[in-house]
């Protein structure tokens, strides 16, 4: 059974930073892509980042520059590191698996 989840969320500052982390288990972790994924309240769920099993990565424009994916085959996790936050970065995180599953989500909350 392959699980997902996330960790890392929390309330920070405009300006800060975060590292979201994404433990996975149950599939050959290193041969698929990993993504982030964010959710504000009321829009729809958005792609954020991916990386794929040759650790190419690939980013929306709201976040290019500002965030960096990266991924760790021999622990099985994902890491999406978040620089220079806005109130606009608020929302749920999500990682999903190359094969379709997601976590249950991490809250980032960042504040004028």
């Amino acid at each position: 059974q392959v699980q997902v989840e996330e960790s890392g969320g929390g309330l920070v500052q405009a300006g800060a930073s975060l590292r979201l982390s994404c433990k996975v288990s149950g599939l050959d972790f290193r041969l698929f892509t990993m993504g982030w994924y964010r959710q504000a309240t009321g829009k729809s769920r958005e792609f954020v980042a991916d990386i794929n099993s040759a650790h190419s990565m690939k980013y929306s424009s709201a976040v290019k520059g500002r965030f960096g994916i990266s991924r760790d085959n021999s622990e099985n996790m994902v890491y999406i590191q978040m620089d220079t936050l806005k109130p606009e970065d608020t929302g749920v995180y999500y990682c999903k698996d190359g094969m379709g599953n997601w976590g249950q989500g991490t809250q980032v909350t960042v504040s004028t």
